[in-house]
């Protein structure tokens, strides 16, 4: 169990086999660092903080600091992170707000260089957090999503299952499972096809999710009609999921981009037979 002697570890912290504490490393009270744990230099874990086995922490990275609250309380929650997580350079975690809540972190993530992570947020597994992630308090962010550089998740909003958020988003409202949102407008674009896939969906699956975004994003019916329909007709596979997180969203949905009708150039399909042009050939509006 090697630990440098420049780094301070409380006498009260709980080390697993095989953890490794770097140079000028930081591990207060009553933190459990579980097997196999590695923090390189300058790393810190702060008080009420529990890691499980195999995680990373790079330079910098700060785990368990207070929450950013105007109204502290006296007491706050702990932070609880899984195993085989990797916490790039300067990456910052703070711990649940109230002595009874806690922010949760599964197993398998990648979260990268400049991260925050707010008090009580809920993080899945094998997500991806790219650098400079900005995710406010009580986000949710649901197994093998994406979320790229710079976003920004606001406070209570979740981010569904396998969906991609693009770089610089500002996600207002709740992402949808299994979409992308556009990181220049911030609107939804259609599925994440490649996440889908490398999840390992098939023809059939994809064709359902598509069939249950066409209902969501374009039928035109009224909120309480899509909410009944999803619910009747996806039944199984992962279009099933969409009624629970519709149904359990509280702050609205990300709306999709669309091309707004006083656009100079439009996309259309041309009609008739002979000298038709292809679809998405540009014409001046």
């Amino acid at each position: 169990m090697p630990i440098h002697p420049t780094a301070i570890v409380d006498s009260t912290a709980t080390l697993g086999q095989g953890v490794h504490v770097g140079p000028f490393c930081i591990v207060e009270k009553n933190v459990v660092l579980g097997d196999d744990c590695h923090l390189a230099s300058r790393a810190i874990v702060k008080e009420r903080t529990k890691l499980g086995p195999g995680n990373i922490l790079h330079e910098g990275a700060i785990l368990g600091g207070l929450p950013q609250h105007s109204h502290l309380p006296e007491k706050t929650g702990d932070l609880k992170v899984g195993s085989a997580n990797t916490f790039r350079e300067n990456t910052t975690v703070h711990r649940g707000l109230d002595e009874h809540q806690s922010t949760h972190i599964g197993d398998h993530n990648l979260i990268m260089v400049g991260v925050h992570i707010g008090h009580d947020c809920l993080v899945g597994n094998h997500t991806v957090l790219i650098n400079n992630v900005m995710l406010a308090g009580h986000v949710t962010v649901d197994d093998r999503a994406y979320v790229a550089g710079g976003a920004a998740v606001q406070q209570f909003r979740r981010v569904g299952r396998l969906a991609a958020v693009g770089g610089y988003s500002r996600a207002v409202k709740d992402v949808p499972p299994f979409v992308m949102l556009d990181g220049n407008t911030s609107g939804v674009v259609g599925l994440n096809r490649v996440g889908l896939q490398r999840a390992g969906y098939q023809t059939e699956d994809m064709a359902s999710l598509k069939s249950a975004y066409r209902l969501i994003y374009r039928s035109g019916l009224g909120w309480n009609e899509i909410l009944k329909r999803l619910k009747s007709e996806f039944t199984s596979g992962p279009a099933a999921e969409f009624y629970p997180f519709f149904a359990g969203g509280k702050y609205g949905f990300m709306p999709e981009r669309r091309t707004p009708n006083s656009a100079t150039i439009r996309l259309y399909r041309a009609e008739g037979n002979a000298g038709e042009q292809s679809e998405g050939q540009a014409k001046a509006g």
